[in-house]
Order: structure tokens, then sequence, then C-alpha cells
């Protein structure tokens, strides 16, 4: 039934039923300047097809159209071999089609014009030249029918072709013998596209910046180009300018104190220390200046976080305080998957947007912990520099003390089979107990059903005075098994940090109260949160004029945040491993927002305030000798 009778079989190939949608929907897959990299990486190409292999990629102004009509249009110029007429309309109008050879890890023949022409409406004009002669063609999306193509011409005389020659008056100076322009339209054929898309970073100078964020470096004899300024007059060749595109590459090298490679599973981690100084802030137009992260591939970057994301992305790699100072750029390595039960190696989503290993996301959690473990000298080194102006906590003694009084109150205990000691369990759940199989070793497994001669009764059975009974009737074990208690006493560090003296960077932890980083273990406290700072002014306006009262009251505030802070995640910790708090549920208990929360509490500072500055500094100038003994 299923043979091929003999002969070869016959295929219906299979087709598209409407490339507009399709087109439309891939687009939407690609980030708003993702066509600044796919034109400027077919400029390339073209430029590296060239006998000499050299060349130059300017992004500008089309210059004639804007002398012709007012109407400013980006536009992308290259060196490169050109394409004639009919070479542009079979690899222009054809999806997954190209000049270059197309493979998983390189050219897949659809970036430029999924990510452009969904992008402009009006039209992509392409004009090149080969040989000296030139051909051009309109990509377009006909607005009668909602499909992408070609743009019919009529000829001079009287024929009609989808691409036309043109006259050397529309050749660009840069462009001798040889290379190509694309025109952006727009959406509208009056839109101006040298103004940046709405939430490009950098509007002046958004092409260079996108260029430089998006590639580590271009290749040797390849010079990338991008206009600035050019609202201002061309005459004003200060400010209207041609600037070179360079990528992240030429900056760290030249801003860097030290580098290195760090190897990891299925790939290595490069990394930079930048110099303290005016470079990290004054670039930020045209490069990512400061610390970040991403990934790097073919020279190319992807998935890059600064702001915000960068430093959790940073902190996650072990890099707690400088993160503006810090660079770190994970390269997979191609075609080496990650473990055995991976396929395939390293290749680009075809937004290219992101990076697949194996087929799967990259592995920035196992690489984190990896780089951790292997945490380079010269960064652990800035880091304590930069940690030894941030606040110690000289009151950390008195916490823990307080806390060692109340430590099964803050921690929910867990509990496992142990050969001698009987608790017995008042409170029966549907709830499992982790046995233990030897040291080191252990199994949840579900509880076996009581008998009913077993099961409680009377008052006790719903509370009693047991310590089981009172506080941990969610951990259940059967009656009368043998178990012990288990408890987590990896209490985290603390660290007061601040934008005055480097150890915050804005907008890290912005009007925040403080941010567990798990991976470290550690609290990081923001001085700068206003609960903590009104609370401090409040009570130095207690003590006017009072030599030293200063340092006294922070301290004494910052001691009881502290101490709720800690409590707060030696709470939630124990909570893990519990049937109804999956991880997720653990992070979102720990996230900011839930520390800020935990803090928002004023009562029991306050009333610790009262009870110890007076103690501490004396009475409140306007509080009576009776009132402040009534405090204290």
């Amino acid at each position: 039934m299923f043979g091929d009778g003999g002969g070869a079989p016959r295929t219906l190939e299979m087709t598209v039923h409407n490339v507009g949608f399709m087109v439309d929907r891939i687009g939407k897959d690609c980030g708003p300047l993702q066509f600044l990299r796919e034109l400027t990486q077919n400029s390339v190409q073209g430029i590296l097809r060239t006998p000499e292999g050299r060349g130059e990629v300017i992004w500008d102004v089309d210059w004639e159209q804007y002398d012709a009509t007012g109407v400013r249009k980006l536009c992308v110029i290259d060196t490169g071999v050109g394409m004639t007429g009919p070479e542009m309309a079979r690899y222009l109008n054809k999806l997954s089609s190209s000049v270059h050879e197309q493979s998983a890890s390189g050219n897949f023949g659809v970036g430029a014009k999924i990510a452009g022409a969904t992008r402009n409406h009006a039209g992509m004009v392409c004009l090149s030249w080969v040989g000296g002669k030139g051909s051009m063609v309109h990509l377009w999306r006909d607005p009668r029918t909602g499909q992408y193509g070609l743009k019919q011409f009529k000829r001079s005389d009287g024929t009609y072709a989808h691409h036309v020659e043109v006259e050397d008056a529309l050749k660009p100076a840069q462009i001798k013998d040889h290379g190509t322009m694309v025109v952006l339209l727009g959406t509208e054929p009056d839109a101006d596209t040298m103004q940046a898309p709405p939430g490009a970073p950098s509007p002046s100078r958004w092409v260079a910046r996108f260029l430089n964020t998006r590639y580590f470096r271009f290749p040797a004899g390849v010079t990338v180009r991008a206009r600035e300024g050019w609202d201002r007059p061309r005459s004003d060749q200060s400010v209207n300018v041609l600037r070179r595109v360079t990528g992240q590459a030429e900056y760290l090298e030249a801003h860097s104190e030290c580098s290195g490679v760090v190897p990891v599973s299925g790939g290595s981690v490069r990394w930079w220390v930048l110099k303290q100084g005016k470079a990290l802030t004054q670039n930020t137009g045209t490069l990512a200046s400061s610390g970040h992260a991403a990934a790097l591939y073919q020279d190319e970057l992807y998935e890059m976080v600064t702001g915000v994301a960068g430093i959790a992305r940073l902190q996650q790699f072990g890099v707690i305080v400088g993160h503006q100072r810090v660079v770190l750029y994970a390269e997979p390595h191609a075609g080496t998957p990650l473990d055995g039960g991976r396929d395939g190696g390293v290749v680009p989503n075809t937004a290219r947007t992101h990076l697949l290993l194996g087929g799967e996301p990259l592995p920035w959690s196992e690489w984190a912990a990896e780089f951790r473990a292997r945490m380079p000298e010269e960064i652990g080194r800035m880091m304590e520099e930069i940690a030894s102006g941030s606040e110690s906590t000289d009151h950390k003694r008195a916490i823990k003390d307080r806390l060692r009084q109340i430590r099964d109150l803050i921690r929910l205990s867990r509990y496992r089979r142990r050969r001698t000691g009987v608790v017995t369990v008042r409170e029966v759940e549907e709830e499992v107990v982790e046995e233990v199989e030897g040291p080191g070793e252990t199994e949840r497994a579900p509880r076996p059903p009581l008998p009913d001669a077993a099961k409680p009764e009377g008052p006790r059975a719903n509370g009693g005075a047991t310590r089981t009974d009172r506080f941990f009737r969610s951990f259940v074990a059967d009656v009368g098994v043998t178990v012990e208690e288990v408890l987590d006493e990896m209490d985290p560090d603390v660290r007061w940090v601040g934008a005055a003296d480097g150890t915050r960077t804005p907008p890290d932890m912005e009007d925040r109260a403080a941010k567990y980083v798990p991976e470290g273990n550690l609290i990081l406290i923001n001085a700068d949160f206003r609960g903590f700072t009104d609370m401090i002014g409040r009570w130095l306006g207690r003590y006017p004029d009072i030599p030293g009262a200063g340092p006294v009251v922070e301290d004494t505030v910052r001691e009881w945040f502290e101490q709720a802070l800690l409590e707060t995640v030696l709470g939630v910790r124990s909570l893990a491993g519990s049937q109804r708090w999956s991880v997720e549920d653990i992070g979102r208990a720990l996230s900011e927002e839930a520390l800020t929360a935990a803090v928002m509490q004023r009562y029991h500072v306050d009333a610790a305030c009262k009870r110890l500055l007076p103690r501490r500094l004396g009475a409140p100038p306007d509080v009576s000798r009776e009132g402040a003994e009534r405090v204290a």
C-alpha cells in the first residue's frame, strides 16, 4: 500500500497559502532594530566576496532623495560585489533564498527580507551596480493585497518589468564599479526613516549604538560608519558626521585593566575588568561602556543584558559588587553539545535574537555556577577593594544572639529517620517524611497509611503541648518513628551598599530595600532606601546638635531592619522542599519587592529605637527624665 510501485516516488511539494501572513508573523519575532544587523551583514558578506576582500559599509541619509523631496530616508551603502537586476529579482523575491551559501549556523536567506520589509511597508528600494552598470528593484507590501513582493515598473518603451536599469546620477559617491545601496522608505511614503523607532536607545546615535552592541568586531578590511547629527546643517561637519562603528572588542581592549577566559562546559566565558574612569559613563551613547553580559558567537553578540538585567546576570556569575566594571561574554563552542544527551551544536534562532545549544536555550545557570567556582583572582580582588568600602555590620553578633534564642521559630524543621530517640507526631496530614539510607543520602517517600488504632485521639489530635504539635505540623512522620531534626545552619552574609561609595550601581535596587543573591547566600541591603533613611532622619531629629549621634542612630536603625531581613530570608528558605512551596514560589518570596514589604512595618523598629537610643545617647533633649525612664 505504501510502496513506490517500482518507480521513483513523486512528492507534492509543500507551498505557502498566504505568504503575507507568514512574513508578518515571522517579522514579529524580530527585534525592532534587527534589520540593521541583517542589512549590515549582507553588506559585509558582499565586501568579503570581492577579489580584494576590503570595503566600506555606510549608514547614511539618502541625500539625493532629501534634496529632491525634503524627506530623510535611511539608507545603507556598501562597496561589495553588487547584484544584477535578474539576481536581485531572484534573491529578494523568494524567502529562504540568498546569493550567499545557506547553512544552519550561517545564512538563512530570510533576515533582511523579513526584518526589513515588515517595518517598511512602503518599500525597500535596492540599487546595485556590477561592472559599472546599475539596476533597481522595489520590495514592498502591496496595500491592496497585503502581499509582499517586487513592485512593477513601466519602462520607457512601454513594457513592464520588476527590475530596471538606473542612471549613474543615483550612484552614491562611495560606489565606483560595484556596490549596493538599499533605501528604507518606512511605513508611509513621507516617513522620516532617519528617526529612531520608539524605545531605541540613544535616539541621536541609534544606528551606531545598535551595531556596536550587536557586533564584537567586524572582519579585517571592512570599515563600518554611521551618520549622526543628520538634522544639523551638512556644513557643520563637527556634528553632522559619519562616525566609525567598531563593535565592542576595540573598546574593551582599550579600556580594560585585565582580561581572561574561564572554561565552562561546552564553551568558555571571556571576562574584562574595566578601568575606573570617565569612559564608563561618557561612551554610553554609542557603546555598552560599563558592566554587562552577553553571548558571543561568530563575532556577534546575542542576548546582551545591561542595566538592572545586566547587574542581575553578573551577580548570578558571582560579581556581587563592582558590576559597572565587569563584562562577561559567554561563548559556546560551535559543534560541541553541552553533554551527551543533546544533539547538535550552536545555532542562532531564525530571528537571530537568541542562541540555541543542542536545540535548547543557553545554560546560563550552569555556566554561572562553574564561573563562580573558578572566579578569576583579578575580579575577586576588585570586589574585595570595593566591598571594603561597604558598610560592615558591627551589630551582627547581637543579631545572631537574639536569633539563636528563637532559632526553632525561624526555621521550620524537617525530619529524617535515625536509630535512636522517638518523636511522636500528633498532627497527621497527607505529607512525606525523608528516609535516610546512609550518611548524606536522603530520599523522600510517601507516608504509609496509619492503622486506625494508631491514629491520635482526644484534644491532642488537633493541637497540644508537644514541640512538633506547636511548630512543625506541616511535616508529618509515622507515629513512633525515630527521627532527628534537620536544620540549615548556613546563615546569609549581610552587606549594606549605597550609591555614594560605589558599592551599589544605580538603577540596581532603586527604591527597593534589599536583594537576596542565592548564588552567594548574600543579602545586599540598600542604604539609600527611603524606608531606612526616613527612620534615621526621624531619630536624628530627636537628637539635634549632639556630637556623635549620627553614627549611633544610623547603626541602631540599621540593626533592627537588618534583623528583620535576616529573619525573613532564613524563614523563607526553611520552606524550600515543602510540598506546596515550589522553587518559583521561594524565588517570589525572596524577591526585591517581597523583601521591601518585609521591612515596611515601622512600629517595632521605632519601639526598639525608643528603648535603646536613650541608653546609648541619653534622653532626647525634648524628653523629660521621667519620660526617658518610661521609654527605657
